[in-house]
């Protein structure tokens, strides 16, 4: 049998082109994108993975390599795993702590970043994960406790200890005043009943990667005021209908969601790089027809936000890529401070 061809884009393909709705302006003028949820040591092992040797041969290099003149402006970097990866976080963290080292790894990035335990790992959880969590929310680039919930989808840590370790996180989380990162997966039920339980009505949530039904999205909306939807390019798969329909509705004035405010979109863009690249982004790579890129990074939500416009207007609104990048920042100030 012949050796299995290499149908993978070249990597030179991950640098990606300017989106076609800004090309008429000069960056300067593009409104800045920023990610509020990336796993990057994990996008970086991936870029590795698939290609050998690669270009960039660090973190930082990778970073400045696919993001230079693409107005990234800020991403925030999630670690979640158990046990905690002590060197690796508090070396990338370190690397942002003040603006020469922003300025000379980071090509003037700001780099933040949140740290719990994902439910996948609540079987893991311990004292001493705690303790270097605990640890971790002291440094002066972490804006969050996350991400953090409950996974009922592939049921990977047993559901009541998935429930007891999102209720213990989320108690430190609230007595140290931190943004609260959540991932729920046809949990909503308990999700909805242990935040309400725990979790003050002003405090700051972030929803992640939204794909859980409309009517739970609403519920949520109305009951905390300072919780934020997070879309990745998720929204752009057709087996997922569920994050166009919260968009449309909230971009719809109801009682339930945002009459005050009509055409309110409480949405954060974000990545969950590797993870997630938006189909409607192949449109801009026709030299890759029929292939697809191996990974996901930030420089690709233009293309979400392409789409969030897109499905916006359906709802009888006058959206545009610039317009839900612009809100998207601000809420993504709003929900993390950055």
């Amino acid at each position: 049998m012949g050796k299995k061809k290499n149908t993978t884009p070249g990597e030179e393909h991950l640098v990606l082109p300017t989106h076609p709705s800004r090309l008429e302006r000069p960056e300067t003028e593009h409104e800045p994108t920023v990610d509020t949820h990336t796993h990057l040591l994990s996008t970086y092992n991936s870029y590795q993975a698939t290609y050998k040797p690669g270009k960039h041969q660090t973190i930082w290099e990778f970073v400045r390599g696919m993001y230079h003149g693409r107005r990234v402006e800020a991403i925030v970097d999630v670690w979640c795993e158990a046990p905690v990866m002590k060197a690796q976080w508090k070396e990338i963290a370190d690397s942002a702590l003040t603006t020469e080292g922003r300025e000379k790894d980071w090509g003037g990035i700001e780099y933040w970043f949140v740290m719990g335990v994902h439910p996948h790992e609540a079987k893991n959880y311990n004292d001493a994960i705690e303790k270097d969590i605990l640890e971790a929310m002291k440094h002066a680039r972490c804006v969050g406790w996350g991400e953090i919930g409950l996974d009922y989808h592939y049921d990977n840590s047993p559901r009541e200890l998935q429930q007891e370790v999102f209720t213990r996180q989320l108690r430190h989380a609230i007595r140290l005043g931190k943004p609260l990162t959540i991932h729920t997966r046809e949990a909503e039920e308990d999700t909805e009943r242990i935040l309400k339980a725990e979790v003050p009505k002003d405090h700051r949530i972030h929803i992640h990667c939204y794909t859980d039904s409309p009517e739970w999205a609403a519920r949520m909306l109305e009951h905390f005021p300072n919780l934020f939807i997070g879309v990745t390019g998720v929204i752009t798969y057709s087996s997922n209908l569920n994050t166009s329909a919260v968009v449309r509705q909230m971009v719809t004035p109801t009682p339930a969601v945002n009459a005050a405010v009509p055409e309110s979109l409480r949405i954060v863009l974000e990545t969950d790089a590797p993870f997630m690249i938006p189909g409607n982004l192949y449109t801009s790579l026709p030299e890759i027809k029929g292939r697809r890129l191996p990974l996901c990074h930030t420089a690709m939500l233009p293309w979400t936000a392409e789409f969030v416009a897109r499905v916006a207007n359906e709802a009888g609104g006058s959206w545009d890529v610039e317009r839900v990048m612009k809100v998207s920042r601000e809420n993504a100030r709003k929900m993390y401070g950055i």
